[in-house]
């Protein structure tokens, strides 16, 4: 099959990919096989694929499989005078909308980060001019070595998108991430990336604080807090899976950008308030950074030492600004719906209402931050949404779950299906 078909989808996923070029690139990964789905489901939506397997990938499916799924020739050896002749690595490139790597082996991502052109998959991405989708699988060692971080931060700044990994059991035996993303997922990346992706929330602007906030004392020195940033990442995912275009102001974490979303990275609240009012208007405002209320009011220069026999030097607060009073009261510009964070260690519900009426935003999600609740830095929350009409109760949920909970209720509330004064107390 050429490019260019007109075959109806029949899937029942929620986009339409025809007219949509996919080049794929099969790395060697023994989640190879979860690949042959993403093709056929992908062809069902209409998407027309052209695929390059590499000599790792053919080991674990066959070009036979992947040529039967895609209706199209499998391309191998960059030698090949007659592939090269009929279909060379640039007209592969050139005529795709989209290049998928999956899986993405440590080995293909190391070569993407250098620039090594040994083989068909590794020279076609070398002349790459179009879009790049990375869906990584791997050892949770190998996905956790600093090598392998360091090329994938490598290929972020260069542009390039990932889908997971995800985490759970892998195939050596071991548990932790390095888990291909799940085909589902796959497909809703690549109609993201093509502009495809429908959702409740499509043609809505979000905006997102996530993580601490870093407040420095002096050069080596700063005052933060333990936010992982978990949940604030989780929620900007969340609601571009709805369509939302999504924009995350994130502090200092170790979380990787969510697919799909538009990352500014800060370090103070300055920074951030800064940010945000940068990328205003927006429709929606989800204030779950933990932002410092107090910074150094006189920043050091040079590093403070500390001098035999005296003192510990005296620091003088200033407060922060308020982001979240800020965009609650922005005026023309405040987003239909602001909803901010109440980390509590005590007094949870009156706490979360008395910063309810004092910041002006419509919804505050509070929650217990004590010690041993294991929720800063954890992958569970236990909230209450609370709001001018009362107060609902979310039983224990990962953080991933309680981001799709509230991206659902966002999505119910600004389209009117579940507006807050239906909440039932």
């Amino acid at each position: 099959m050429e490019y260019g078909s007109d075959m109806a989808p029949t899937t029942s996923l929620p986009f339409d990919l025809r007219g949509k070029k996919l080049l794929l690139i099969i790395a060697g990964g023994i989640a190879a096989y979860k690949v042959l789905e993403v093709i056929r489901r992908g062809r069902e939506a209409g998407l027309e694929i052209r695929s390059i397997l590499t000599a790792g990938g053919a080991q674990f499916v066959t070009p036979l499989s992947v040529a039967a799924l895609t209706e199209n020739k499998v391309y191998q050896e960059i030698f090949s005078l007659t592939d090269e002749s009929e279909m060379g690595h640039i007209r592969l490139v050139r005529e795709a909308d989209l290049i998928l790597v999956a899986p993405a082996s440590a080995d293909i991502i190391a070569k993407m980060a250098h620039g090594l052109a040994d083989d068909l998959a590794s020279t076609a991405l070398l002349a790459a001019d179009k879009p790049v989708l990375i869906a990584p699988t791997m050892n949770v060692q190998m996905w956790a070595h600093a090598a392998t971080q360091a090329n994938i931060a490598t290929l972020r700044a260069r542009g390039i998108e990932l889908v997971g990994p995800g985490k759970g059991d892998l195939a050596c035996g071991e548990v932790g991430s390095g888990r291909l993303a799940e085909p589902p997922e796959i497909l809703a990346a690549i109609a993201r990336l093509l502009g495809h992706a429908q959702g409740p929330l499509s043609g809505k602007r979000a905006l997102v604080t996530s993580g601490p906030t870093y407040e420095p004392i002096d050069p080596v020195r700063y005052i933060a807090n333990r936010s992982s940033g978990k949940q604030g990442h989780a929620i900007a995912a969340a609601l571009a899976k709805l369509g939302a275009e999504t924009v995350l102001i994130s502090g200092p974490t170790r979380e990787p950008d969510p697919l799909g979303v538009r990352t500014v990275h800060i370090e103070t609240a300055a920074e951030m308030l800064a940010a945000c009012e940068a990328n205003l208007p927006a429709d929606i405002a989800v204030c779950a950074a933990a932002v410092a209320d107090w910074r150094v009011a006189e920043h050091h220069e040079q590093k403070l030492k500390k001098e035999a026999g005296q003192d510990a030097p005296v620091l003088r607060l200033a407060t922060n600004p308020d982001i979240l009073a800020t965009l609650s009261t922005a005026g023309a510009k405040r987003p239909s719906l602001v909803v901010g964070f109440a980390a509590e260690t005590e007094k949870l519900i009156e706490h979360a209402k008395a910063k309810l009426a004092r910041k002006g935003c419509d919804w505050i999600l509070a929650n217990d931050v004590g010690p041993g609740t294991g929720t800063f830095g954890g992958d569970s929350n236990l909230v209450h949404l609370v709001s001018r009409s009362g107060d609902e109760e979310w039983p224990r949920l990962s953080k991933l779950d309680v981001a799709t909970r509230l991206a659902a209720r966002i999505a119910d509330e600004l389209t009117g299906k579940h507006p807050t004064k239906e909440v039932k107390v």
